[in-house]
């Protein structure tokens, strides 16, 4: 085949990525002139993403022939989430406040506004890249884009069966939400190592956030202690049994919801994102994490569980990065750039509204992540800030699912209305 990677082994492909991601971590531990002025403009993260999205567009490791990103996803995901939640201060969680919330739902306004507003904007001077007729028309192929940054794959599966998109066409709606979602998550990556003059433009209070990672550090100083084998193997049997019984229970809700409630097992219903097996994995997983908080298994955060669940995030990062084919930015330039312009609303947008409230970065980076990202990306983002704060992201990517199919709807409505008057 063409377009066969040089490595498909998933052995050789996960070795890539672990190399990768030990080389930023080495060079970012390096005090040389270079190295630190290198990270002071580009963060460490942003090049865990980065390589292995280089490696993918020079074809030598591919997300396409790798199982890499749904062995992260499905079972290092729900891991970390134990992991970094079982040491968690929820009433402290609580006590971010409203800000965490409107943010995120300013994001959705601004993925609901920013697609008909997208086509308006191209229709004045490209009106073939917005056109088509009965089920080629470009406004269906854009819900599963509005179905996707709102809420996640299940979201965008239920938009594909709601509107009737010509599925010969489908690919090319997934080359955009691939792209130009990447885009964005890069761009939040880098806004991560700025920060702290982010917060100071926007006049931001963080002293929730702050108190929060106070509560967490004092905590896991107290109990900090040089790890044993044995606190190795609890960690990590905490971890997959966890994700075990997550597995199990999110097999049993999705099968079960589908097969007795016909408004979760209809692909067209605004509640089908009820019957994915995903949106309960990361639901029981975080509970479970937030479950065992409040037990002694709490104490294992002094032997380094979230560090363990950092390094399973990290991984997920590189296998996210794999997806990211750089080449493609250039192909259905019209298309993508419809993404661009919905992308720069949906940020503008969250730009305002944080301005106005004085949220921090935090809240506007999770906030969009949670929606465009959804339930793999947002604790990404949100372990970025502080490995305490990735069930704040998991939380509001589960909102996401929720909302996601109404939130696509009436943005898909809207963008029908435009593109045809």
């Amino acid at each position: 085949m063409e377009n066969t990677p040089l490595f498909t082994n998933d052995a050789i492909v996960f070795g890539i990525l672990m190399i990768s991601l030990a080389f930023v971590f080495y060079t970012e531990s390096k005090k040389t002139k270079f190295w630190t002025t290198f990270y002071k403009y580009i963060p460490g993260l942003l090049m865990c993403y980065l390589i292995p999205a280089i490696f993918n567009s020079l074809g030598i490791i591919s997300a396409d022939t790798s199982q890499t990103y749904f062995i992260a996803s499905r079972y290092l995901l729900p891991a970390a989430l134990v992991l970094m939640t079982i040491s968690i201060d929820l009433k402290a969680v609580f006590n971010l406040g409203w800000k965490a919330l409107v943010m995120f739902f300013t994001g959705t306004i601004g993925i609901v506004i920013g697609g008909p507003i997208a086509i308006l904007i191209i229709s004045t001077f490209s009106p073939e890249t917005v056109g088509g007729a009965g089920f080629d028309a470009v406004w269906r192929g854009l819900s599963t884009l509005a179905g996707s940054w709102i809420g996640g794959g299940a979201n965008q599966a239920a938009m594909l069966e709601i509107y009737e998109y010509n599925q010969e066409l489908y690919g090319g709606m997934v080359l955009v939400d691939i792209v130009v979602a990447n885009i964005w998550m890069a761009i939040i990556l880098l806004g991560i190592g700025k920060r702290k003059k982010i917060d100071n433009w926007l006049k931001a209070d963080n002293s929730a956030i702050e108190e929060l990672q106070a509560k967490v550090q004092s905590f896991s100083d107290k109990i900090t202690r040089i790890p044993t084998l044995t606190d190795y193997m609890m960690i990590l049997g905490f971890a997959f049994v966890a994700v075990g019984i997550a597995h199990y229970g999110s097999e049993i809700i999705s099968t079960y919801l589908t097969t007795n409630f016909t408004a979760v097992s209809d692909p067209k219903s605004p509640l089908s994102s009820f019957g994915s097996s995903f949106f309960w994995l990361i639901t029981i997983a975080t509970v479970i994490g937030i479950l065992l908080s409040f037990t002694k298994a709490k104490t294992y955060e002094g032997a380094g569980a979230s560090k363990i669940g950092s390094i399973f995030i990290y991984i997920l990062v590189a296998t996210i990065g794999m997806k990211m084919d750089l080449t493609k930015i250039f192909e259905n330039p019209g298309l993508i750039l419809i993404g661009i312009v919905w992308m720069t609303i949906h940020a503008i947008l969250l730009i305002i509204v944080a301005k106005l409230i004085k949220a921090p970065y935090f809240f506007l980076a999770v906030g969009s992540q949670a929606n465009v990202g959804g339930a793999a990306s947002a604790p990404v983002v949100a372990a970025a800030f502080h490995p305490s704060l990735a069930t704040v992201g998991a939380l509001l990517a589960v909102f996401g699912y929720v909302v996601g199919t109404y939130g696509a709807i009436l943005c898909t409505e809207l963008m029908k209305i435009v593109a045809t008057n």
